[in-house]
Order: C-alpha cells, then sequence, then structure tokens
C-alpha cells in the first residue's frame, strides 16, 4: 500500500508539492478553504476538497487515515486573529484528527529578527517582535512536541509570484539608502522538493537527523536587494530603480540577515534553482504573463 498524505492548504506552494508526492506514486489528498480553489483543481488525478482547517468539526469530518500530513495553509495576509486560527488552531485540530500522522508545519525565516546582515542558522535565536511572529513560534513548539517537523520558508517566489520582479516593473521599486538589506527566498519547485524530502525521507523513513527538527528552506545565496533591481535592470534594460528612504514598514519585518540552508542541503535537498538570478532566468521571467498584481 502505498504512503498516503494530506496537503492542509492546497495553494501555491501546496499545489506544487501535492503534485511532486503524487508523481512519486503517493496517495494524495489536498485540502483548500475555498469551493472555487477546489473546483479549479478538480481536474487534478488527486483527490481535492474544501475544508476549513480553523473549523475542528470540518476536519473530523473529512479526516481519514494518513501518514502524513503537511500543514502549509496561508494566513491570507491577515494579522494575528488569521495566525492564531489558521496556524495554531489549524495546526492542534490537524493534531487531533490525525495523531498518529507524521506532521510537518511551513513556518517562516521572519521568525528571525537579526538586523546586522550576519548569517543565521536554525541554532540562532527566533525571538520575534511581532505578534504575528510569536504566533509562528508557538505554533512550531506545538508541531515539535508531537514529533513533527518545521520548516521555515524564506520569500516564496517563482512562476506567476515574485514581489521584487513585480514592483520593479510596475516602477515601484525603491532602494533605501540607508538599510540595504538581504533577501532569503526560495522557489516554489524547491520548497516542494524539501517538504518531499523532509516527509518521505527524513520523517517516515526516519533518517538520522539533529534533535532539533527545525530546517531552513532558502535559496543558497541571500541576495542584496539593490543586487537583485539592479540585475533586473540590467536584464531588462532599463534605468535603476529610484534611490529613497522610506518609512513603509516591511512584510516580512525589518530584519536584515543572511539565511542558511545549509542543514537541509546536508540531508540531501538539491536546489533546481540555487540562485535569484538562476530562478529569474528559467522559471520566472518565461512566465511574465502570469506575474499576479
Amino acid at each position: 500500500m502505498m504512503p498516503r498524505v494530506l496537503i492542509a492548504g492546497c495553494g501555491y506552494v501546496g499545489e506544487a508539492t501535492a503534485d511532486l508526492f503524487h508523481a512519486a506514486g503517493w496517495e494524495v489528498e489536498g485540502w483548500t478553504v475555498s469551493e472555487n480553489s477546489a473546483a479549479r483543481l478538480s481536474s487534478k488525478p488527486y483527490r481535492v476538497r474544501a475544508v476549513d482547517i480553523t473549523r475542528a468539526g470540518e476536519i473530523a469530518g473529512n479526516a481519514g487515515e494518513m501518514d502524513a500530513v503537511i500543514h502549509c495553509s496561508s494566513s491570507g495576509g491577515g494579522g494575528a486573529d488569521a495566525y492564531r486560527r489558521i496556524y495554531l488552531e489549524g495546526a492542534r485540530s490537524l493534531i487531533a484528527a490525525f495523531p498518529r500522522a507524521y506532521l510537518l508545519f511551513t513556518s517562516s525565516t521572519s521568525v528571525y529578527t537579526q538586523r546586522q546582515g550576519e548569517w543565521v542558522t536554525e541554532n540562532s535565536p527566533a525571538e520575534p517582535d511581532r505578534e504575528t511572529g510569536r504566533i509562528l513560534r508557538e505554533t512550531e513548539e506545538v508541531v515539535l512536541n508531537h514529533g513533527g517537523i518545521v520548516a521555515r520558508l524564506g520569500g516564496i517566489y517563482g512562476p506567476g509570484r515574485s514581489f521584487l520582479l513585480r514592483k520593479f516593473l510596475a516602477g515601484e521599486a525603491l532602494l533605501d539608502p540607508t538599510c540595504d538589506r538581504f533577501i532569503n527566498q526560495a522557489h516554489h519547485d524547491d520548497i516542494a522538493a524539501a517538504l518531499f524530502l523532509l516527509v518521505g525521507e527524513v520523517g517516515l523513513r526516519r533518517l538520522p537527523v539533529p534533535e532539533l527538527k527545525i530546517y531552513n528552506v532558502v535559496d543558497e545565496r541571500p541576495i542584496l536587494q539593490s543586487e537583485a533591481y539592479n540585475w533586473l535592470a540590467t536584464h531588462f534594460r532599463r534605468p535603476l530603480a529610484s534611490r529613497a528612504a522610506t518609512a513603509e514598514p516591511r512584510k516580512r519585518g525589518d530584519s536584515n540577515k543572511r539565511v542558511s540552508s545549509e542543514r537541509l542541503r546536508g540531508v540531501g535537498w538539491v536546489l533546481r534553482y540555487p540562485t535569484f538570478q538562476a530562478a529569474m532566468i528559467e522559471s520566472v521571467i518565461p512566465n511574465l504573463d502570469t506575474l499576479g498584481t
């Protein structure tokens, strides 16, 4: 009997992950909160259902036997209340519904708040300033205490999605001369490969791993914001981004750090797109017509 995996959050990353597990012969089921999203994915060769993981009763009513559960639902840009319902309470509900399944939670590298451009690893302090970050950390602890695993994702990009490229093409890219910060990202195909590895190899096959079951999922080389915009300007033969200080709050906080994925690469993760430039040339720019707004 093939192993069974539930993708709780079959969105941008979840769909790519579900596709990868299915291609490897797993029995896959995907959940999405939206009936419209479930309908859009109805042609997939695996089952996708509309299930709201913030409703414990709805989870229980749709629960079946699973070997692994990947909690990769999105807050949809919501604030602390949404984070608490979707991430923390969602994790607790999934654990209650699937107590024997191996659980993976996709957290965020935003839990690291280092500001001096230093390298950070999974052993570095993760003490978020914001309530949303603290909720992520609480969710991580719930998952780890259950025997699960945590993947801290960098900024997600890929076909149809790149905040750097979108802002550059819209003429909204601003370089703050007082703070040229590092960007830590991961292509959604590489994220899917990381989740497959962590569940299928590290998790269910119980390969020897460090006691701390947290893994950073980021490109091999963090890139300075100025370097990224200068590269895009050269590639598209457009003027450089305007240089202006900005007080606008950043979605992932005011941190400035270089996140290392050495631990994950040490257990066999091989990136298809190891750098920002490679991903842009091979995957993102060829799909400009799908770039979100």
